[in-house]
């Protein structure tokens, strides 16, 4: 039974690593995005694009819909993730490069950790919040170093992102408890169709001749892979490998990030934004490890997929993605 056993893990392991690429392609292709689409109109027609996608998926399968207690936390998800974290990173990334959004959105599980302890009104131990404030602290201490003394419109918008993120990927854990990953997205941006629909119409660039290949090709991939497949690649991987040891993958995000924005931004990786990354990941791994296990009704980001395996459950809160 060694060798399955094994081959399942490596296979988790591949998937949450595929999961992780794919989210790391958000921010560069964002910034490539909005160099020629507006950010509201980028928002609606990613979020039309994966919703049409969505619905098509759910229609095929079959899939019935959720419960209607259920229907208000998938109305504050939609909200955050589907609409204003997509709409403050396109604004953010504007002004600033992908790889300094990367820095920033390191502390994004942070972010989800604290707002899921608020929910679950936890009581994590004190190496939790020294390394929670601790990562932010850096994130800001980057930020200002890199504006100057001040922080930039830009860092505030991904900042704000962040908070949004937060607050969507805890509830979205939450409803992952009642169905799986896959579905909770979809139906997500299922039920934003009807603001991102007209939406998408009323901001769609008039000419759509004059707005280069790269963009659209930038609003393709966070429309199909950062909002809607990358979730899939992620959820099956922590469902196969073990929440714990796959989340770990995660930490890695930042340093994706970095190397997709060098090649397809012509972005300078400088020495002082990797070590401001590496300080950033270490308080996010600190702050996962030192959470405390789970209460009944925890929440795990951005799937609830916990196995037999007794290891899914040593980290006490599955570090999120990206969307992410």
């Amino acid at each position: 039974m060694t060798p399955p056993t094994f081959s399942r893990t490596r296979l988790g392991l591949l998937l949450g690593f595929i999961g992780v690429l794919i989210f790391g392609g958000t921010l560069p292709a964002t910034r490539i995005a909005v160099s020629a689409i507006d950010p509201i109109a980028l928002t609606s027609l990613r979020t039309l694009i994966a919703g049409l996608c969505s619905l098509i998926l759910l229609v095929v399968l079959r899939r019935p819909l959720p419960p209607r207690a259920l229907w208000p936390q998938l109305v504050i998800t939609m909200i955050c993730v589907a609409i204003l974290f997509p709409f403050l990173m396109s604004v953010g990334v504007q002004t600033v490069d992908a790889s300094h959004g990367g820095v920033v959105f390191g502390i994004m599980p942070i972010a989800t950790a604290l707002v899921a302890v608020m929910i679950t009104h936890e009581r994590p131990r004190p190496l939790f919040w020294i390394a929670s404030f601790a990562g932010a602290a850096l994130v800001i201490a980057f930020a200002l170093r890199q504006g100057g003394g001040e922080l930039s419109a830009g860092d505030l918008f991904l900042l704000a992102a962040v908070v949004v993120s937060g607050i969507g990927y805890a509830f979205s854990g939450r409803l992952t408890a009642q169905m799986p990953g896959w579905e909770v997205i979809s139906w997500v941006l299922v039920i934003a169709l009807p603001l991102s629909i007209p939406a998408a119409a009323l901001t769609m660039p008039a000419d759509i001749t004059h707005i280069p290949l790269k963009p659209w090709l930038g609003l393709l991939y966070v429309a199909l892979f950062s909002q809607w497949i990358g979730f899939f690649a992620w959820n099956a991987g922590m469902a196969m490998g073990g929440i714990a040891r796959v989340s770990q993958v995660q930490l890695l995000q930042p340093f994706v990030v970095f190397a997709l924005a060098a090649v397809f931004n012509d972005e300078t990786i400088t020495p002082q934004i990797v070590l401001f990354a590496a300080g950033v990941v270490a308080t996010v791994a600190i702050s996962t490890r030192t959470r405390g296990r789970k209460a009944p009704d925890a929440l795990v980001i951005p799937g609830r997929v916990e196995d037999a395996n007794p290891e899914s459950r040593d980290s006490g809160f599955a570090l999120t993605r990206a969307p992410e």
